[in-house]
């Protein structure tokens, strides 16, 4: 053998070990999700940019493990189980249902999630300060369901019978918190209330038909990860029924809804991110207090309103942090 084929062998012989030992150490995330790919596309990629604010690049510095339930809570336990199987760094979780299944399947890992309910009484967190194995985003929306009625109103004077759609499978406990506020809103207003569950997609059709029928004028949608997932066909409908609503994100008013109220889901995507990013880099799931928005928006669809021949009060433009034409 020659001299020169000598070293470059044994160079070869030196880089290949190297290159092995930084293809295992690249973290791999699970992330487990109640949505839809294509409909959460905006959320995810909040999510990556969260990563790439700590210094991880998917595809160069982590790996990203994505299951889907596509709003089939029902495959939550084994997509779950089929992800903490797997040697993954960290697991996020966003929405409450995917939360509640990765704990239920033996969590052993550090979890980052997005949950509306409170983490403590749901039984993902010790506290808020000192969460434990499990941190992350309590987005808390579903407080607000009263307030959405009151911007609902103000938006629509004509507005007497209001409409709520609720998800059961969502959990009994949070649609009960948030039809209470909604109700508690429509009798200080002097509104009536009409209240439709809906799951599948064949109940949300029969859900919003019976709430027009029983003459609802304005539609209200419970903040639930189902519902986002199906967030085309319900804003379909409502414009089918010429039925203004209020919803808890601002994707809806951008897809074509009348109004939403409520944080901004892309930057609690984006907030998730770095704390996935944090603990890959050392910290404790424990050292992470589980956050909570601090800003609320106001978005309206103008030519949505024009088209329900509404105008925008002065108290809404007021009021209002984004009009959408």
């Amino acid at each position: 053998m020659k001299r020169r084929d000598f070293m470059t062998g044994l160079g070869i012989a030196a880089v290949l070990p190297a290159i092995s030992r930084a293809q295992e150490a690249t973290p791999t995330i699970g992330f487990l999700s109640t949505r839809s790919p294509d409909e959460a596309a905006t959320h995810t990629n909040a999510f990556r940019r969260g990563l790439e604010g700590m210094g991880y690049l998917e595809g160069r510095d982590v790996a990203i493990e994505y299951r889907w339930a596509k709003g089939d809570y029902s495959r939550l336990p084994s997509l779950a189980a089929d992800l903490l199987s797997r040697p993954l760094a960290v697991i996020v979780t966003p929405g409450d249902p995917a939360a509640l299944a990765v704990k239920a399947a033996g969590l052993r890992i550090p979890n980052v999630f997005i949950v509306g309910q409170d983490p403590v009484r749901e039984g993902l967190i010790k506290s808020m300060n000192r969460p434990g194995i499990a941190t992350g985003i309590n987005f808390f929306t579903g407080d607000l369901g009263g307030k959405r009625l009151e911007f609902l109103c103000s938006m629509v004077p004509s507005v007497q019978i209001a409409g709520l759609l609720l998800n059961p499978r969502f959990g009994a406990e949070p649609a009960q918190q948030h039809q209470q506020s909604v109700a508690t809103a429509a009798q200080a207003l002097g509104r009536k209330l009409v209240v439709k569950e809906a799951a599948t997609d064949a109940e949300i059709d029969a859900a919003l038909a019976g709430l027009v029928e029983s003459g609802a004028t304005g539609l209200i949608v419970q903040n639930d990860p189902f519902f986002d997932s199906r967030r085309d066909k319900i804003l379909a409908l409502s414009s089918r029924y010429r039925l203004p609503g209020i919803f808890h994100i601002r994707e809806f008013p951008v897809d074509g809804g009348l109004m939403s109220y409520g944080a901004s889901l892309a930057d609690t995507y984006r907030q998730v991110g770095m704390y996935a990013g944090k603990i890959l880099r050392g910290a404790k799931p424990d050292d992470l207090p589980v956050m909570r928005p601090t800003r609320f928006e106001l978005v309206i669809n103008t030519k949505t309103a024009k088209t329900l021949g509404l105008a925008v009060p002065p108290s809404i433009l007021v009021a209002a942090d984004e009009m959408i034409e």
